[in-house]
């Protein structure tokens, strides 16, 4: 039997039309092939990526410094006590001199003459009427100083600040003068409070609760 020669077989070629597709579909369109991504951004309110944080150095400002809370209600100081009372009998007419030698035994046992105040209730004291003779503002201006003892008459003793001694010669004066003198006293006081007086009558006014 003669031999019939093949016919070529037609390959198809890789760059040849191809296939037209089934009808109602389309070809898949060719997606570009991706190339390195760029870093992604952390989103908003979601952490990045978690790298080690150098360590941060505090200073002493920045360390807040404990403060001991406050325990309880504040403790009150206690109340100043009362100030030593001292008294002298003495007519109304001695009553100055025996101030004036009360103030001397003071400054001999070594209180300074700033320690102390001397108030009279009659008569003005010598060195009172004297510096008055200057000016009130030349007498409270040795007051204010603090560096010699200090007589005030009193009518003016309620501006004089406090002292450790005080000495109240109660020499005469309105009725009212010597329980104010001695009230006034007690309160500028600081340890010693004496009195020269008739005895009888300042016992009346101490005893009214001075």
């Amino acid at each position: 039997m003669p031999l019939i020669p093949e016919e070529p077989q037609i390959h198809e070629s890789a760059q040849g039309p191809r296939a037209t597709p089934a009808s109602g579909r389309t070809a898949p369109t060719p997606r570009p092939v991706p190339g390195p991504r760029p870093a992604a951004h952390p989103r908003p309110g979601r952490p990045g990526p978690l790298r080690p944080a150098p360590p941060v150095q505090r200073t002493p400002r920045d360390v807040a410094v404990a403060k001991p809370a406050p325990s309880g209600p504040a403790a009150v100081a206690p109340a100043a006590p009362a100030p030593q009372i001292q008294l002298i009998p003495a007519s109304a007419e001695g009553a100055l001199d025996a101030a004036e030698e009360a103030v001397d035994l003071l400054l001999d046992s070594g209180r300074a003459p700033g320690d102390v105040l001397v108030i009279t209730t009659g008569e003005q004291h010598p060195w009172a009427a004297h510096e008055l003779s200057f000016g009130e503002a030349s007498y409270w201006a040795q007051h204010d100083a603090g560096d010699d003892v200090f007589y005030a008459d009193v009518a003016v003793a309620s501006r004089a600040t406090s002292r450790p001694v005080v000495v109240v010669a109660v020499n005469g004066g309105p009725s009212p003068a010597a329980a104010d003198a001695l009230s006034l006293a007690h309160a500028r006081a600081g340890a010693l409070l004496i009195v020269c007086g008739d005895p009888q009558q300042i016992n009346s006014v101490l005893g009214a609760g001075v």
